[in-house]
């Protein structure tokens, strides 16, 4: 992998080898938030080839026509590709694609990339960016890396200097205090048959609120509810999962409620390398989101950062203008529907521990600088071959504001099979971040009247 090292990316990689496990930054260091670096910490600048042009605050109000509550409006409909990457050209990008996208078209003559213009869409609200400042000089990572002090709101680790405190930064990422959104998900055969699962989930995350921090929300980063609505087979099957920030204090609770059993039971296994719900072993549970839960059975190296063809800015994707027969197709969806751009992307190399148990031996993440966010990330067996690729195709949700995936789509590269995830697009509307909750909706007790058909 060739690494573009930059003045600035040298600088931090300089300030990683001093220690992995370490305080926050100097407060000289934190000055240069919102000078040379963005209010999160990316590099404001653009490319020395013009290719990723400079941050200039990203979204920073909603585009005409959108309203609040209905699906979001594309600022950037009006852009067409500049090109396509294809099984028959992928070699010529190779530098700027992961090895999981080299193997992808590798294996299907089908896929492409359309690459559009680059647009810094990212943007977050001046709470969350003041917040960042803050944690910049006090935030310390604890546990070996399991968990976080002395940090709230924003991202704890803006100038981050190892890669477990890349991979807090997309943990802690800024998603409101709470939500409700449909996750419906595609196993798709190999021919492309498949049956969609409705997935109704709340989330509540006591971190955003203003004027909690890590120390007052009592080790409860999220707490996270999710019903089975469809198909009937699997109706009113429901999980409910309260993630600790500090796992090895106490790692997280999960519980789940069957309606042909009518009770409520521990699920502990719902962590780690465990299948996800309704997954077709395609997906584990430590998968969601690209990357949740402990993060013990690996070491984790920042690599560096370097310019990739990640997805971004896929509104086309997230409309409802389009069905998810129209995403679907055998082996990925549909290409003329996603959106790649050229970003600076920070590299993370998780490696299993030495007598740690995962299916994974090895899994490579991608975090888009503006955000944190995983964007890709490529898996592999206990052999060390390639195995999975995963892509995040993300939209600024303006309304928050915040970057955050609007599909998720996990490829067995070995069977040919895959599995998509957040396919709201058939819904009444999309993510709901004003939706209203408290903690009690999240107790084990409600759990069995929540799940009742």
């Amino acid at each position: 992998m060739r690494i573009q090292k930059t003045g600035i990316i040298a600088a931090l990689l300089a300030i990683a080898a001093t220690s992995s496990v370490q305080a926050g930054v100097t407060a000289e260091q934190a000055a240069r938030l919102g000078k040379d670096l963005t209010p999160v910490g990316a590099i404001k600048a653009g490319n020395s080839d013009g290719t990723i042009p400079a941050w200039t605050g990203g979204i920073t109000r909603p585009p005409a026509g959108y309203k609040a509550g209905a699906f979001h409006v594309d600022p950037f409909a009006a852009d067409r590709p500049l090109f396509a990457i294809t099984p028959a050209n992928a070699k010529d990008y190779q530098a700027k694609l992961t090895v999981g996208q080299m193997a992808m078209f590798n294996k299907y003559k089908t896929f492409k990339m359309n690459v559009y213009p680059t647009r810094r869409s990212g943007s977050f609200s001046q709470a969350v960016y003041a917040a960042t400042a803050k944690n910049a000089v006090t935030a310390k990572l604890v546990a070996n890396g399991e968990g976080v002090s002395q940090a709230s709101l924003g991202f704890p680790f803006p100038i981050p200097q190892n890669g477990y405190e890349l991979i807090w930064n997309h943990k802690l990422k800024y998603k409101s205090t709470g939500g409700m959104r449909w996750a419906n998900q595609v196993a798709p055969t190999a021919s492309g048959a498949y049956t969609l699962v409705r997935l109704r989930e709340e989330f509540l995350g006591p971190y955003y609120k203003p004027g909690n921090n890590i120390e007052s929300i009592n080790n409860i980063l999220l707490y996270f509810f999710q019903e089975v609505v469809a198909p009937a087979r699997l109706a009113g099957n429901v999980l409910l999962v309260h993630e600790t920030v500090n796992s090895a204090a106490a790692p997280r609770q999960a519980w789940i409620y069957n309606p042909g059993q009518r009770r409520v039971r521990r699920a502990p296994n719902v962590a780690y390398d465990n299948p996800g719900t309704a997954s077709d072993g395609l997906r584990t549970n430590d998968m969601t989101d690209m990357f949740n839960g402990a993060m013990d059975r690996f070491d984790w190296k920042l690599v560096g950062s370097k310019e990739m063809f990640i997805p971004y800015n896929d509104y086309k994707a997230h409309s409802n203008t389009i069905k998810v027969k129209d995403l679907v197709r055998p082996g990925h969806l549909n290409p003329d529907f996603i959106r790649y751009e050229l970003h600076r992307v920070w590299v993370v190399d998780a490696t299993l521990k030495a007598g740690k148990r995962h299916i994974n031996s090895r899994r490579t993440f991608y975090l888009d600088e503006d955000s944190y966010q995983i964007v890709a990330t490529d898996h592999y067996d206990s052999r060390g071959q390639l195995w999975r690729y995963s892509e995040a195709p993300n939209i600024n949700y303006y309304e928050v504001p915040t970057i955050w995936a609007t599909i998720e789509t996990h490829h067995d590269l070995q069977s040919g099979r895959y599995i998509s995830g957040l396919l709201d697009n058939e819904e009444r509307a999309p993510i709901d971040f004003g939706f209203q909750t408290n903690a009690e909706s999240f107790s084990p007790q409600s759990l069995r009247q929540r799940g009742i058909r």
